[in-house]
């Protein structure tokens, strides 16, 4: 702060040369550097807090599987991306990674061999989730290796992750049984960091991505089996059509399957489907196929619902809830 203060003037001069206005971030008790004479907190921080407050409904819009990231985000317990950055990698940066969680739930790490690890599950320190992963990955490329980096909130005019991250590569979620990707050597791992490894795992659901759609999760409970299949659609048209598959009694996949709500995550919505205990994910695989013909084909119908879709979609609006 000592610092802040003793710059103050020339911070000041700077910023009233600026063409586009652009105010700095200081202290919030500091002296704005606009010139006005109040206190940033009062003044431009006021802006600054409203605009890194305010909700990005959709935080990963724009990016290749978009579905994937919320599914990651919100369902699966351990599971993997890599990353492909718009611009080349800094040197002695060989991947980025996405990870669902890390160690001690750090936002970011960089590993021993200068490999970038980007925490996906962690709280969100502004109202824009892509953001602030953006600002975390920013700094995970110039950490010191070995070393994690701590959350913070980022300026609200700070890149994206769709400023960063190369749009036409692909997005490849790989699900994993535990969270051995933590580690470079996980069969090394003894003592107190194999305890850890073994609770964490000990934690996990099983989930399993299926192969024949997109974004559909199959994981295993000790009461029922669930499908949670995030859904790109709007969500409107979403409800409309699948209201219609269960007025006409085909909104299940099978047998002792069951459709019985949705929620929202990130501005998506995220149908569920509850399993017979037993039924693997690979036997929900050609029903889920079989849904997403029909999905499409009542998405396709529009129109005006009847009665009784009216009525199956109250009911799932009213067991809906919001995740994020």
């Amino acid at each position: 702060m000592a610092k802040k203060r003793a710059t103050a003037t020339a911070t000041k001069t700077k910023v009233k040369s600026l063409a586009n206005g652009d105010v700095p971030v200081v202290g919030a008790r500091e002296p704005c550097p606009c010139g006005s004479g109040r206190r940033y907190k009062a003044c431009h921080g006021r802006e600054a807090a409203h605009a890194a407050t305010e909700l990005v409904r959709r935080p990963f819009e724009g990016l290749p599987g978009e579905c994937d990231w919320v599914a990651l985000r919100e369902l699966v317990p351990a599971a993997t991306a890599a990353l492909t950055l718009k611009d080349p990698l800094p040197d002695g940066v060989p991947s980025v990674t996405l990870g669902t969680v890390l160690p001690m739930a750090w936002p970011g790490l960089r590993r021993d061999t200068g490999a970038v690890l980007l925490g996906l599950q962690n709280e969100a320190a502004s109202g824009d989730v892509s953001r602030d992963l953006a600002d975390t990955l920013l700094r995970a490329l110039t950490a010191t290796p070995g070393s994690p980096v701590e959350g913070r909130r980022p300026a609200a005019d700070a890149p994206r992750l769709q400023d960063l991250l190369d749009l036409d590569a692909a997005f490849v979620p790989e699900v994993h049984t535990g969270f051995e990707f933590w580690l470079e050597d996980a069969e090394a791992a003894t003592g107190e960091v194999a305890a850890s490894l073994e609770r964490a795992n000990e934690a996990a659901i099983p989930t399993v991505r299926l192969t024949g759609v997109d974004a559909a999760y199959w994981c295993e409970t000790p009461e029922k089996n669930h499908l949670r299949w995030v859904m790109p659609h709007a969500e409107e048209e979403l409800l409309d059509a699948l209201a219609r598959l269960h007025a006409a009694g085909v909104s299940s996949l099978g047998d002792g399957t069951r459709l019985v709500g949705s929620f929202r995550a990130h501005g998506l919505v995220v149908p569920v489907w509850d399993l017979p205990v037993g039924m693997g994910a690979d036997e929900v695989e050609k029903p889920a196929a079989s849904f997403g013909e029909r999905l499409a084909e009542s998405l396709a119908a529009g129109g005006a619902l009847s009665a009784e879709e009216r009525r199956a979609r109250s009911g799932f609006t009213n067991r809906q809830i919001t995740l994020s």
